[in-house]
């Protein structure tokens, strides 16, 4: 609002309003005045790229800008896009923040929901059918064996369900093997007989990592590695790790690029949700000549 009424009062416009770039559209953040016709409009830029774009009103209607009324909105815009700029990576974090609560909350709805109608009632029906195998051990031995081997078979299928609420918390693969070793298992998997061949680089052996650090960098190297896999029609992959006071993840392919960010299911947000949930960064980079690059910096906590 401080930009917008000096820019009005300074002027002496009828109409200013300042927005800022989101998902392709300009959303106006504050305004003062009525347009009284189809506004200048002002781009607003941070380090090249364009955040958002001032809305003037002309004084009189088609009436342009003096060489004086330039370059005080020249000054003007520079200083708007730092501001704009800022405001937008508030806001974007605060959705981030807000897209994390979400998807957390879903996913101990979804767990409690297969605990509950899933395991809860199996678990139960096993221990009434164990009972009455109990009570047939003696009385009718084959009876008795009958039903415990379709026991064994009903146990193995819950074991299996189990497992996979178990790896949906944390890949047990982090704990079995360590962080490394558990991407190139993802790797071996991704590589296809289409000819894709996935590369992993990394120290012989890591510090000690947190948890969350460890299951964030995994699930991001699976969702890049799962994008290259699908949509990249890429030939090889390349992925490194390195650990100094941050974790940095770089995976890149020789592919044809991503689909556009519109589309859903490729995970982007997800990668870069994950990131941003440690105060990290995920970057993606992607064009159809060089292929596409994905980048994460994940923070290590002090001790």
């Amino acid at each position: 609002p401080t930009i917008v009424q000096t820019v009005a009062e300074a002027l002496k416009l009828p109409y200013a309003a300042l927005g800022f770039e989101h998902e392709g559209a300009l959303e106006i953040a504050a305004a003062v005045g009525v347009p009284g016709g189809e506004p200048f409009r002002l781009p607003l830029t941070y380090q090249g790229a364009s955040v958002g774009a001032l809305l003037l009103g002309p004084r009189v209607p088609g009436e342009p800008f003096s060489t004086a009324d330039r370059r005080l909105l020249d000054d003007l815009a520079h200083q708007a896009g730092v501001a704009v700029h800022a405001v937008a990576l508030t806001a974007e974090l605060q959705r981030s923040r807000e897209r994390l609560v979400l998807a957390r909350e879903e996913e101990r709805r979804r767990l409690r929901r297969d605990l509950h109608d899933g395991l809860g009632p199996v678990l139960a029906s096993l221990f009434q059918r164990l009972d009455s195998a109990v009570g047939l051990v003696e009385r009718d031995p084959k009876a008795a064996g009958s039903l415990l081997s379709g026991l064994r078979e009903q146990v193995k299928i819950t074991l299996g369900d189990l497992r996979r609420l178990v790896y949906a918390l944390r890949p047990p693969a982090l704990d079995e093997f360590g962080l490394v070793a558990a991407i190139r298992d993802q790797a071996t998997q991704h590589e296809t007989a289409q000819g894709l061949r996935v590369f992993v680089t990394a120290p012989d052996t890591l510090p000690s990592l947190p948890a969350a650090v460890e299951v964030a960098a995994f699930r991001i190297a699976a969702e890049a590695l799962t994008n290259v896999s699908r949509h990249a029609h890429a030939q090889t992959c390349h992925i490194s790790l390195d650990v100094t006071d941050v974790l940095t993840l770089e995976i890149t392919d020789d592919g044809t690029g991503m689909p556009s960010p519109s589309r859903t299911g490729v995970g982007l947000s997800s990668m870069r949700e994950r990131a941003a949930e440690l105060g990290g960064i995920c970057q993606v980079e992607s064009s159809a000549s060089s292929g596409t690059r994905v980048l994460a910096r994940l923070p290590i906590p002090k001790e």
